[in-house]
């Protein structure tokens, strides 16, 4: 088994090498910081949870429709000249985060953040299902780029606190460099292998928007699918946002340690335990592994409301379920937009799944509301109900068809009409 896993390792091309290795860098230098962005904004200007909530909330929404858009662009424009430019923004973004002293200059830069976020995320996505045609290596490699994106989640706060960076705002300096060494990587990878033609074989025009927009609408299966993932992306996001806001507030003790541990309780879950847990669910359907997964984020969102704030194990513990479902969620989520995609609208659709950032965008705003006019408990008890919702969403696809469409460039496209993807 182990040396069938290193085969297809070994057969990754090497722009998929330089997507995993420069998400786990940028990844890493990213939560050195960005999950204490709340107690920066606190500290530093005095702000009440709306308002934080408000900031985040502001600076992501237009991010998440802006990534569609970018998803289908690089279906028509090929995913080098978008790699680069997400790359480009990324690197300024944080630079302005590290130097900004204003909160005018902070607001710019998260906006730009969640832009660079948007830009770059669909585009690294789909290059992987353009340079690995195998569905099994493909899916693997999607596998261990959240597996990679969560080991530098589960380092970063390690050194930030071991090098005393954690909440200070200097740190975004070294995101900046990894996205300038990463934007270096991507103009060599591109140059130097032949998956950088087949590319940009795709630059031709032939997928115009208006056509790809009729195409989504008739996808239903789809439309619901991410209605559902824009409603877990809300529910797991309020952890980076409104439960530091709600620990904050109410003095829990040890906060910095508190969050950093967290943070580190939920990345390390991840590495440890989403290839066991993929290799124990392999046999179960795409939506199974889903269901799975809802009812183990609700049990979370039950230990989250009922958790007294002093008792630190008790966070760890209800932060080891959440990582749980994380693990068997968002791989699976991102494995289930490869396969209900055409490999010509792949961008596009892994586009549309940036429209999950809208649930991220809103949770810090709908959280910070509700820390201030109730508590904690009551927001996640409100978290729970929504676990049902998104529940009674996904068994809804077992009825819906999808339809024939016609293939935009001419040939037809005819995914089976049975929704139910395995």
């Amino acid at each position: 088994m182990r040396w069938r896993w290193w085969q297809r390792l070994r057969s990754f091309p090497p722009l998929v090498w330089i997507v995993l290795i420069g998400s786990f860098f940028s990844r890493g230098t990213y939560f050195m910081v960005w999950p204490f962005l709340a107690i920066l904004l606190f500290k530093k200007f005095e702000l009440g949870t709306a308002e934080i909530g408000l900031i985040l909330s502001a600076s992501a929404i237009g991010a998440a429709l802006l990534g569609f858009f970018v998803g289908a662009l690089s279906d028509r424009y090929g995913r080098r000249n978008i790699l680069l430019l997400g790359s480009a923004i990324n690197l300024f973004s944080f630079a302005l985060l590290a130097i900004s002293q204003t909160l005018p200059g902070f607001i710019l830069a998260m906006t730009l953040c969640s832009i660079g976020r948007a830009v770059w995320e669909p585009p690294a996505s789909a290059l992987i299902g353009d340079v690995i045609d195998n569905q099994a290596n493909r899916e693997l490699a999607l596998q261990l780029r959240y597996f990679l994106i969560n080991a530098g989640a589960a380092l970063g706060p390690i050194v930030g606190v071991w090098a005393g960076l954690s909440a200070q705002q200097s740190t975004f300096g070294l995101t900046s460099l990894s996205y300038l060494l990463l934007a270096l990587a991507f103009v060599w990878g591109f140059a130097k292998t032949e998956a950088g033609l087949r590319v940009k074989a795709r630059e031709d025009g032939t997928v115009a928007l208006s056509n790809t927009l009729s195409v989504l609408r008739k996808d239903h299966v789809f439309m619901v699918v991410i209605v559902a993932n824009i409603l877990t992306m809300f529910i797991y996001a309020h952890m980076d946002s409104s439960l530091v806001q709600y620990l904050t507030r109410s003095g829990a003790p040890r906060l910095i340690e508190l969050i950093s541990s967290m943070i580190f309780v939920n990345a390390i879950t991840i590495v440890l335990l989403q290839f066991p847990l993929m290799q124990l669910m392999r046999k179960l359907e795409i939506r199974e592994r889903i269901m799975i997964g809802l009812v183990i984020l609700a049990a979370a969102q039950v230990w989250f409301a009922l958790n007294p704030m002093y008792w630190f194990w008790g966070w760890m513990g209800a932060t080891f379920v959440l990582s749980l479902a994380e693990a068997i969620l968002f791989p699976t989520m991102s494995v289930q937009i490869d396969r209900l995609a055409p490999e010509h609208l792949r961008g596009t659709y892994f586009g549309a799944s940036s429209f999950y950032a809208l649930g991220w965008a809103l949770a810090p705003l709908a959280g910070g509301l509700i820390l201030e006019s109730w508590d904690g408990p009551v927001l996640y008890w409100c978290l729970l109900v929504l676990c049902g919702v998104i529940f009674v969403l996904y068994r809804t696809t077992a009825y819906l068809s999808r339809p024939q469409w016609p293939d935009l460039k001419g040939e037809a496209f005819a995914p089976e009409r049975d929704a139910k993807v395995t």
